[in-house]
């Protein structure tokens, strides 16, 4: 379970000397890609298991996942706004250092440099989404997930793709780049799936390879099945979807359906994001309800989200149904 320390003032300093680190080394790398630049949920750094910071694009981006003292608070917002003064910000081009407040109802952001870009274009990997800042909680690509993106784009040529729980289409978008021959979208959010539409104009696709189902999955079986069959299945769930998902309860309600919905050789990328969920929970259902498949092996994650324990990390592991 994820450590619930209060954040302690005393160690700002690191923070500072890391996100000063990270940020130059974006700079040199790719100063329009984002990535995370601090990862405290990793536990790796004590007194700031609550805090993180990405870039994105041409806006820092800083979460507090749980309430601070007021005294951490005022620190942070000074630490943060004294970092603009410097000259690699300067460079930088920088629109605006943004503080997200994820434990306050609405999660609201607060703008302490600059103004706010509440739908920025931003870059991975030369493809191009579409974020929407200071309304949700999420802005709608997850980090964490890069390398499964990667994973997918080097694997989908040729390919017919089945992304469930699909929200904006990250994994769509990766898999159409890597030459897959159609995707099947599908989540129950349709506002969610409509960002997802955006994110393929953005980057030139031939939405007549796409296809969109704004659906609850355990009532479109019939639909997705004729869709059907798939060379590549994404599963990539929420912990937990008020009234349609709860990952413990459901998860093997889906895996069940796997052999119908596959090719003979066809290949699975599972996804589980629960701290306290490990990834043998999805080995031991996969072999008790879809025995066909074979564990291959789980991807890593990105160095910058290093984990304390890696098992409280995302877990994305790849099935097979071939020998």
């Amino acid at each position: 379970m994820l450590a619930e320390s209060l954040m302690d003032t005393h160690a700002l300093p690191v923070f500072n000397t890391e996100l000063a680190l990270r940020f130059a080394e974006q700079q040199a790398q790719g100063p329009t890609e984002l990535r995370r630049l601090f990862h405290g949920r990793g536990r790796c750094w004590p007194g700031l298991e609550q805090l993180t910071a990405d870039w994105l694009g041409d806006q820092l981006w800083v979460s507090l996942f749980k309430e601070p003292e007021p005294a951490f608070l005022a620190q942070l917002s000074k630490l943060l706004v004294s970092f603009t003064q410097q000259t690699a910000w300067s460079d930088s081009g920088a629109r605006a250092v943004l503080l997200q407040h994820r434990s306050r109802p609405g999660a609201p952001v607060e703008v302490l440099w600059g103004e706010l870009e509440p739908r920025p274009v931003v870059c991975e990997q030369a493809l191009k989404y579409q974020l929407e800042l200071g309304r949700n909680q999420n802005h709608g690509l997850f980090l964490d997930m890069r390398l499964g993106r990667d994973w997918v784009r080097q694997h989908a040529q040729g390919k017919r793709v089945l992304n469930l729980f699909a929200y904006t289409c990250g994994f769509s978008v990766a898999a159409i780049a890597g030459g897959a021959s159609q995707v099947v979208n599908l989540d129950m959010a349709r506002a969610a799936l409509s960002r997802g539409r955006d994110n393929h104009r953005l980057n030139r696709h031939d939405l007549k390879k796409v296809t969109f189902l704004g659906h609850e999955l355990f009532k479109s079986w019939g639909k997705v099945r004729k869709l059907g069959p798939y060379e590549l299945i994404i599963i990539d769930p929420p912990s937990f979807q008020k009234g349609s998902f709860a990952l413990t309860q459901d998860y093997h309600k889906i895996l069940r359906r796997l052999p119908e919905l596959l090719t003979e050789n066809g290949q699975v990328l599972a996804c589980v994001n629960d701290p306290d969920i490990p990834s043998q929970f999805l080995i031991d259902n996969m072999a008790e309800h879809a025995p066909s498949l074979q564990f291959v092996e789980r991807l890593d994650n990105p160095p910058e989200f290093a984990d304390i324990n890696p098992e409280a990390g995302l877990k994305t592991l790849v099935f097979s149904a071939g020998s």
